[in-house]
């Protein structure tokens, strides 16, 4: 994670401690090589002696000597395996993975990773909602994105039959109506960025959602959308760009996943100004739009709470009004 287009990223911290290790191996080396002339002596002239001549005392040694051994064989088996574990990693380019519910310490190594990455000039998101994403309080990735100056998004239909679907195989305090809040939220959110001069663009999808996907720079955050569950739950794997063997590498097959979702022509763009739908064809032209509008069953839902730039750009929430037929572009 400290590797952005192949260049390590250094920092006084780091400085200071490859001086400590290069340090304190030094010193052990030198308090090794002092030691074995009288480690060698004792061995010779004292130990060996006597265990010799105390049956009792060589049965303890050779047991001893027979557990240490087999603890090194197994130290090194492990190590061994754990290299083939890191050579396959490697080869995947997999920097980080988290399982959900993670500790205190997983979050921390994870927050220390994210800092060290560099201001990616753009940012893609492919998700359900984007509500863990842009609104969360406790959003790792909140911070990064929007330091991107191009930001593409890409969020369930809101009006779509997956949506519902999505819904249904949630628990029961999750429906429709708090899904379409979440987005509200998010679509706030994009329109603050909007205002403070990033490039944002946001498409709806149809299908149910398989991957949530967050491209930053030479890194992507993966995550599957597995049906019934929260994608928070889900463990989250991070895989970055080989620039020396590019095939090498799920970066790009991801990356390539976005970039084929996002150019299909059947996903419609959001567009802010009007609060509509736009559609086009394969070669980009416009062919329509829809008025961006949700089904209230009446059920006051509060909005969910959330801070940053979204909390000024609630006008670009969704309307709830009744959308009127689908015209044709001039």
């Amino acid at each position: 994670m400290a590797m952005h287009r192949g260049i390590p990223t250094y920092n006084l911290w780091t400085g200071l401690r490859q001086i400590l290790t290069h340090g304190t191996i030094t010193v052990l080396a030198v308090a090794i090589a002092f030691s074995l002339p009288g480690i060698a002596n004792y061995i010779l002239n004292e130990w060996w002696p006597e265990a010799q001549n105390n049956a009792n005392f060589l049965l303890a040694t050779e047991v001893a000597l027979a557990s240490v051994l087999a603890l090194l064989f197994n130290l090194a088996k492990i190590a061994w395996d754990h290299r083939q574990r890191v050579l396959t990693a490697r080869l995947a380019s997999l920097v980080h993975a988290r399982n959900s519910g993670s500790g205190w310490w997983s979050r921390r190594r994870e927050r220390a990773l994210v800092g060290q990455l560099p201001a990616p000039r753009d940012a893609f998101v492919l998700t359900l909602t984007g509500y863990d994403t842009f609104v969360a309080d406790d959003s790792l990735l909140r911070g990064v994105i929007g330091k991107a100056y191009e930001i593409r998004v890409m969020l369930v239909n809101p009006v779509g039959k997956a949506l519902r679907e999505r819904a249904d195989s949630l628990p029961p305090e999750i429906t429709v109506l708090t899904l379409h809040t979440e987005i509200e939220a998010v679509i706030g959110y994009l329109s603050g960025l909007r205002k403070f001069g990033k490039m944002v663009k946001l498409k709806f999808y149809d299908g149910e959602p398989f991957w949530k996907l967050i491209v930053l720079g030479d890194y992507v955050w993966v995550q599957h959308c597995h049906s019934g569950f929260a994608v928070r739950e889900q463990p989250e794997f991070v895989f970055a760009l080989q620039h020396r063997e590019p095939r090498h590498g799920l970066f790009v097959p991801f990356y390539m996943v976005f970039l084929n979702q996002w150019n299909d022509a059947r996903h419609p763009e959001y567009d802010f100004d009007t609060n509509e739908l736009v559609y086009r064809d394969a070669s980009g032209k416009e062919t329509g739009r829809d008025v961006l509008s949700v089904p209230s069953d009446g059920t006051a839902v509060p909005p969910p709470a959330f801070q940053g730039p979204a909390a000024a750009a609630t006008d670009a929430a969704l309307l709830r009004r009744p959308a009127p037929e689908r015209t044709a572009a001039s």
